[in-house]
């Protein structure tokens, strides 16, 4: 789950992050109260949506008096902004964060991450910020320090130290980026983060360190444990099928290509986008109806997957363990015949009572095509989504 930047800088607040003073706006109506909260002399107006890109796309305007600021983040609201991250439809503005202006002297960046290689957070600075860190890595890798924190000892004064020199930071100013680097390490931790990213970590002229922009993802298996920050969740920047598909308990994350996968499992999902590719064609989504799905639920997947107009065909590929074949079978024919799929429906069925399974398809009436293992599933609906065009 992505947060804001307002609301990450809210939460990296309360761990020591230094931010500056802004003030989130969340409807049009509150512009001016917002402008005089914040006061003067520059304010900074920044569009809030969960893409990077946004200042070269429009979305950050730095205004020198009151009218300027009032007039630039009423403009704000309702405008759409395309950036690299977005695609070409981009994002709606639904809401704007002023902030007060700084003075920087040099732009920098840091950020956090979970490295599952080591099984470690590791925290990455470089002295080249304010761009994105991919260009920096891709241009110049040595511009990036990397340190990896032992959960089982935690960070340690050299980690900071480490980071702060690799910065070039000396005195008080290395003293400062490592307690950061502390706070981000701590952020970490105690959101159950899966990336902080501060870009830029701004050196303002009198020297102090300022987080001028915040990104913070956290690990959506933990919300159970993290209401306060579940609270947080911006649905509107959500995919919509996406949504809708937590709201049924389904794992689903959409994909860019044409063939539609239901299957019950995450590896055996994993393998069944693999084999779709391999076999020439792309897989339109993930969606896994877990080991309890119900009729009820694989009608609603059924929905969600129809949902995406460049689905072409739809495999169900089940594996019976804890979920019953015939089940899942009672499942595909109620939805098939309230859904009305009108594409090519390849389904293959192994495991516990897969034969009753195999019956009730076959004697549903259903426009199917069944299929033996997943090899030749993956083969036929390739197929048949090639004869549809």
């Amino acid at each position: 789950m992505n947060l804001h930047e307002y609301q990450a800088k809210q939460v990296l607040a309360g761990f020591g992050v230094p931010v500056p003073r802004g003030v989130p706006v969340l409807a049009p109506g509150e512009v001016e109260a917002a402008v005089d909260e914040l006061g003067g002399p520059v304010w900074v107006v920044k569009a809030q949506i969960h893409a990077g890109g946004r200042g070269k796309a429009g979305g950050v305007k730095v205004c020198t008096s009151r009218d300027e600021a009032v007039e630039t983040a009423r403009g704000m609201f309702g405008r759409v902004l395309v950036t690299h991250q977005t695609g070409p439809a981009g994002r709606a503005v639904r809401r704007v964060y002023l902030e007060e202006g700084a003075a920087i002297a040099h732009e920098y960046y840091l950020g956090a991450v979970v490295d599952r290689e080591s099984g470690r957070v590791a925290l990455m600075a470089s002295r080249q910020g304010g761009v994105d860190i991919e260009e920096v890595a891709a241009r110049s890798p040595e511009a990036i320090v990397t340190v990896t924190v032992d959960p089982a000892s935690g960070f340690q004064p050299h980690h900071g130290r480490g980071l702060a020199f690799g910065l070039g930071l000396t005195g008080a100013a290395a003293k400062a980026a490592g307690a950061l680097a502390r706070a981000v390490h701590d952020a970490v931790l105690g959101c159950d983060a899966s990336l902080v990213e501060i870009n830029p970590l701004i050196e303002t002229e009198d020297g102090a360190l300022v987080a001028l922009d915040a990104k913070v993802g956290i690990d959506d298996n933990a919300l159970f444990r993290r209401k306060e920050l579940a609270a947080l969740r911006d649905p509107d920047e959500e995919d919509p099928a996406e949504r809708a598909a937590a709201g049924h308990g389904l794992s689903y994350v959409k994909l860019d290509g044409n063939i539609g996968c239901m299957v019950n499992g995450a590896g055996l999902a994993m393998a069944t986008m693999d084999i779709i590719k391999l076999h020439g064609a792309e897989p339109a989504n993930f969606l896994d109806v877990g080991g309890g799905a119900s009729r009820e639920k694989v009608t609603e997947a059924f929905k969600i997957i129809l949902s995406d107009a460049n689905v072409r065909g739809i495999l169900v590929n089940i594996f019976g363990g804890i979920m019953r074949c015939d089940v899942i079978a009672e499942g595909i024919v109620a939805a098939a015949r309230e859904v009305e799929l009108g594409l090519p429906l390849v389904v293959r069925l192994e495991g516990t009572n897969v034969e009753k399974g195999k019956a009730i398809l076959a004697g549903a009436g259903i426009d199917l095509i069944a299929a033996d293992d997943l090899g030749d599933a993956a083969a036929k609906v390739v197929q048949a989504v090639g004869r549809t065009g």
